[in-house]
């Protein structure tokens, strides 16, 4: 399991106990569609923040939320901590199997279906200009166009290593790998230093 199905599993629970504040989750821009689609499904909201603790732990503050998390598996219960914790996490895991009876396996199926994600790091270009670079917006505009609602592109600069980082998401692995490697050589080509 990966952390955008314990984050939809602990949803769901916190939901279905009366205790999901505002019947919201927040979660970082990496995180995959398929839970942000499983949640809408479930009439959870979904807030988006940059990555990073710090901006989830902003972001529910900002609502007075009581779940948020990183893709990485770093979630944040606001009734109990300001931080990611492992123990606290997996402690609510164990609660909601006991208490469905059910396997975790099971219980991540039923919060979301993992898109097909395929992340690329291109180094040796000007990330700077990644969000305003007509070319580069207009291929990730086609891109996004090809996909429907059906996947969803991200070109992000990276905040700690000298990168853009291009993610995919598809609804096969294919689609993404081919459009992830697409976007990432135009972002070479125009950005190149």
């Amino acid at each position: 399991m990966d952390g955008d199905q314990i984050m939809g599993v602990l949803a769901l629970a916190l939901k279905s106990d009366g205790q999901l504040k505002d019947d919201t989750l927040v979660v970082t821009v990496m995180s995959n569609l398929g839970l942000k689609l499983g949640m809408k499904k479930a009439g959870i909201s979904v807030v988006e923040t940059a990555v990073g603790d710090r901006y989830v732990l902003e972001g529910m503050r900002a609502g007075g939320y009581s779940l948020g998390g990183e893709q990485s598996g770093h979630l944040i219960f606001s009734d109990y901590a300001t931080t990611g914790d492992g123990v606290l996490t997996g402690l609510q895991l164990a609660a909601r199997v006991a208490a469905t009876g059910k396997p975790l396996q099971t219980l991540a199926a039923e919060a979301m279906d993992r898109l097909p994600q395929v992340l690329v790091n291109v180094s040796g270009v000007d990330k700077a200009r990644v969000k305003t670079h007509d070319a580069v917006l207009a291929a990730v505009a086609e891109v996004e166009g090809r996909l429907g609602e059906a996947g969803r592109v991200l070109l992000r600069p990276s905040g700690t290593e000298p990168v853009v980082r291009v993610m995919v998401e598809a609804s096969t692995a294919e689609i993404a790998q081919e459009e992830s490697e697409s976007l990432a050589q135009i972002v070479r080509a125009e950005l190149a230093l």
